[in-house]
């Protein structure tokens, strides 16, 4: 199943990026490319999912 949610991504001061999810507390990510960020806060989502289904 695919769902869309917000990701906000923007340019960290000391360089590389950083991004956070509204939708879910806690999300958050960060990364040298913009790329690399949005697959880093991609797999915090999954991980929170994961956690308040109760999945291992």
């Amino acid at each position: 199943m695919k769902a869309e949610v917000t990701a906000i991504i923007e340019t960290a001061p000391e360089g590389g990026f950083w991004a956070i999810c509204p939708e879910f507390p806690g999300a958050n990510g960060q990364g040298e490319t913009f790329e690399k960020t949005k697959e880093n806060l991609r797999q915090a989502v999954e991980l929170i999912v994961q956690d308040r289904m109760g999945a291992d």
